[in-house]
């Protein structure tokens, strides 16, 4: 990033530097087209890896060949993305967001180096100052997603069957969001393009989208600490659903890895439940703190964690008020640094934070949910509309709360 500082706060070359600045100008085509099939590659082998862990831990190899879990690990990648897979003719379409989240770490990571690597191509930080057009990130990052679609798209010929039917064009759209949202973000941060472009922009603008992702990183965090006392109070039960399966200890580590795997989901359906929408788990149920309906579930020890069906206790409904909360002292604390004496400033800042983050986790709402199961089990997941609007009101109430305490503070001190 040293190629995108100002001419006159450069300090002098020594001798050696010359040579290292050379590391910053190798060919694009090929950094960003390596980088994102290492991108893939990397999860990949994991996934495959963990199919053949998988297989051998089922009945110790007994039955099929290392080939079979190799091809359970591919699907599973491509799950992922959102391929869906069908399971016995039975189409399964809900994403694993912790191996989700796996790939995107990766893409992040990567996406930093390369934007470091690319960073001495275009121009300089004073030229692109002064508007001259430059197309290093957006060349890098659509390489990126090239070498990174040319690995899924090997992979989805390679493991796909007529009976299990993946849809590579799912998996195609996915990709493109992740390394375009994902990934670009990254390079333009990685090479000094996001700070000269973020410095333009408004000041209330910035401390808005600063506030609302502390606000969604907050929330995920109070999520998924209420699906674990969740999980918890009722442990019990998640060890009777073990015990029914009659599963030996390899398909029981099996199992229980899968359950890591989707523990964003759950805590993505129970951010909706604290939000009042709620979630369903089959068709014609509901989950929300006034009301459980619930119908025949399958024997898996993370549904262990949903609440008794029938009238809910009095007290659940005070859960209500926890999101809100934690949106004001997320706002509080992000908008003492960014101080103004405006109230109707604050109040842009609080409110505008406030939607950012509903939108946000509606998004995340959405790709937690989807048919796991025939019949009655083809309908799981949050209501994601309603859980919009109800992000809205709430994380923008708290979040025009905190920013106006923090506005007070300023002008009192």
């Amino acid at each position: 990033m040293t190629s995108l500082l100002p001419a006159s706060r450069r300090s002098v070359r020594e001798p050696g530097v010359e040579r290292s600045d050379a590391t910053h100008r190798r060919p694009l085509v090929l950094l960003a087209t390596l980088a994102g099939a290492v991108a893939a590659t990397v999860t990949l082998v994991v996934c495959l890896a963990a199919g053949v862990v998988g297989w051998f831990l089922t009945d110790a190899g007994a039955h099929g060949a290392p080939r079979d879990g190799l091809r359970v690990g591919a699907l599973g990648w491509l799950m992922a993305h959102g391929s869906g897979v069908r399971v016995n003719g039975v189409h399964v379409t809900a994403v694993p967001l912790g191996l989700t989240l796996l790939c995107a770490v990766v893409v992040w990571r990567l996406g930093l180096r390369l934007g470091d690597s690319v960073s001495g191509h275009g121009p300089d930080a004073d030229a692109i100052a002064d508007g001259v057009r430059d197309w290093t990130v957006g060349s890098a990052t659509a390489l990126f997603t090239a070498g990174y679609l040319v690995v899924a798209v090997v992979t989805d010929r390679l493991a796909a069957t007529p009976s299990t039917s993946p849809s590579l064009a799912s998996v195609v759209v996915r990709i493109v969001l992740m390394c375009g949202l994902v990934g670009g973000v990254a390079v333009a941060v990685g090479s000094g393009r996001a700070a000269i472009w973020t410095s333009f922009l408004p000041v209330s603008l910035r401390a808005a989208a600063a506030a609302a992702w502390r606000i969604l990183v907050w929330y995920a965090v109070l999520a998924a600490v209420v699906l674990v006392v969740a999980l918890v109070v009722d442990w019990d039960g998640a060890v009777n659903v073990m015990s029914q399966l009659h599963t030996s200890p390899g398909a029981a580590t099996l199992l229980i890895g899968l359950c890591a795997l989707l523990v964003p989901n759950a805590a993505a359906f129970s951010g909706s439940y604290l939000l009042g929408p709620g979630f369903a788990v089959g068709t014609h149920t509901l989950v929300t703190p006034t009301a459980v309906v619930l119908g025949p579930l399958p024997m898996f020890p993370l549904l262990a964690a949903l609440p008794d069906a029938g009238p809910t206790p009095g007290w659940t409904v005070a859960l209500l008020a926890l999101p809100p909360l934690v949106a004001a002292a997320a706002s509080y604390r992000v908008l003492r640094r960014y101080p103004t004496d405006r109230w109707d400033d604050a109040a842009l800042r609080g409110a505008g934070a406030g939607l950012l983050c509903a939108v946000g986790f509606a998004v995340v709402a959405s790709l937690s949910g989807g048919a796991v199961g025939p019949g009655r089990m083809a309908q799981v997941g949050p209501f994601v509309f309603q859980v919009l609007l109800h992000g809205i009101a709430t994380f923008g109430v708290g979040g025009l709360l905190g920013s106006l305490v923090a506005t007070w503070r300023v002008r009192r001190g």
